[in-house]
């Protein structure tokens, strides 16, 4: 390829008109020719430079695309972390709610169990103190009914009410018998003694 000094430095022989049109027009050839791949590669460098360019915008259109795009996700992890934390907030009071909840209910079962403790303890202890003044007073009304019937009668006294006991109801086969009679009175004996 001619280069600028080469065109510079050129020296065409001269002929009785001027230069030698050969030498020119060869060189002009060459310069020509030269010229063209030139152009062609100048626009060629053009176009190359221009889809450079158009790519370029694209890319740079495109980066403000992907900021605006990273800026709003930024912007969506902050409010996606904020909701999170208040949800955890959330979560966590109404769990301490339950639980606060649960242990008043508890306790208020707790009480209210012991209340019916103490009611069915009272009413064990006044049921248990009513039977046993009832026993005693049946144990005494026997006592008093034992001392009115029998207390004046003595042993022999008993052995003929046995003993007329038994005459009337001899024709009975649920009269007292004598050994029945024996085992009557000596009962009654030993509680005299």
């Amino acid at each position: 390829m001619i280069t600028p000094l080469d065109i510079q430095n050129k020296e065409f022989a001269r002929g009785v008109r001027g230069y030698k049109e050969d030498d020119v027009d060869g060189f002009l050839d060459l310069l020509t020719l030269d010229m063209e791949k030139l152009l062609e590669e100048n626009k060629k460098l053009k176009d190359q430079i221009h889809a450079l360019n158009n790519e370029l915008l694209r890319y740079k259109s495109t980066e403000g695309t992907v900021l605006e795009t990273l800026e709003a996700a930024k912007s969506l992890m902050g409010d996606i972390s904020a909701s999170a934390e208040k949800r955890a907030e959330i979560l966590v009071k109404n769990a301490e709610l339950d639980a606060k909840m649960i242990t008043r209910e508890a306790r208020e079962s707790a009480e209210r169990l012991t209340e019916e403790n103490n009611a069915l303890r009272n009413r064990y202890m006044q049921f248990r103190s009513r039977f046993k003044n009832m026993l005693e007073m049946e144990l005494e009304r026997f006592d008093t009914l034992s001392e009115d019937i029998f207390g004046e009668k003595d042993i022999a006294d008993l052995e003929n009410i046995l003993d007329e006991a038994v005459s009337v109801r001899e024709d009975d086969p649920s009269a007292v018998g004598g050994d029945e009679r024996k085992t009557i009175v000596n009962m009654r004996v030993g509680e005299k003694g």
